[in-house]
This record gives structure tokens, C-alpha cells and sequence, in this order.
């Protein structure tokens, strides 16, 4: 299974996501993907194997993902501070992928009806989700 972690910014809710990954799925191929490289940087010191930075990455990652995981504002354009490109929120919608995205109410995109859950509960709660999929093994 091609799993797909995409964040900015610092990188840190990646970092934790790439972690908590390998950790409960170590057979799984997974793909750090950066919009800087601060935030590829500190997945890879997570212990991510594969990464890379950039609007071209996130697009040809997408192509290939079963699985696709970061906040939700790499689904908005000019989201996380203006990093996430209308290509970008493009290739991740489009994505003949399952995307889990984590409701952060950060950067003017606030979500109705979620809860303010810390940041370990939402990754908790995300990679609950990504288990669920495995064990179907929908892709």
C-alpha cells in the first residue's frame, strides 16, 4: 500500500503522522511529501524513507497513492499560509486516492462541527482510519 503524507509549515503534524505509520503499518511504502523544506526535512528526521518538496512532488505522489494524509488545507487553494498551490489542492482532490484529512482550525479555514481535539487525538483518530483501511485492504 502507497501511502501519501503531505504537510507545510514546519512539518511537525507530518512528522508525528510519518512516526505513528511506521510504527503501526511498517510494510507500508510511505511518501513524505513537503510544500517546503522545512516540513520534508522533518519528516525525514522522523524517519521517513522516501521524500520529496514541492508542487511537482505532491502531484506525481498523488498519482501514485492509495492513501493520502495531512491537514485538511492541502485540499484549499492558498491554504497553510499560501503554500498549498491551486495545482496541488487540484491533484489532491483528484487523486484516485482515499485521503484522510485532519481537521485543523488553523490559517482562516476553521471546519464546523469539529470539535478543538488536540493535535494526538487527530492523528490518533486518523491512523485509526488509515487501520481500517489496511485491514479491508481496499486498494
Amino acid at each position: 500500500m502507497n501511502i501519501t503524507v503531505i504537510d507545510g509549515q514546519g512539518g511537525q503534524l507530518g512528522a508525528q503522522l510519518v512516526k505513528e505509520i511506521l510504527l503501526r503499518f511498517p510494510s507500508a511504502r510511505l511518501t513524505a511529501i513537503g510544500t517546503n523544506t522545512i516540513a520534508t526535512a522533518s519528516m525525514l528526521k522522523a524517519g521517513a524513507k522516501y521524500a520529496a518538496t514541492g508542487e511537482n512532488a505532491v502531484i506525481v505522489s498523488c498519482r501514485r497513492a492509495d492513501v493520502i494524509i495531512g491537514p485538511i488545507g492541502i485540499v484549499i487553494t492558498d491554504a497553510l499560509l499560501g503554500e498549498i498551490t491551486e495545482a496541488m489542492a487540484a491533484a489532491v482532490g483528484r487523486a484516485d486516492a482515499v485521503r484522510i484529512l485532519i481537521p485543523m482550525n488553523r490559517c482562516d479555514n476553521l471546519i464546523a462541527g469539529i470539535s478543538d481535539l488536540n493535535t494526538k487525538a487527530l492523528i490518533d483518530d486518523a491512523i485509526a482510519k488509515l487501520g481500517d483501511i489496511v485491514a479491508s485492504d481496499r486498494r
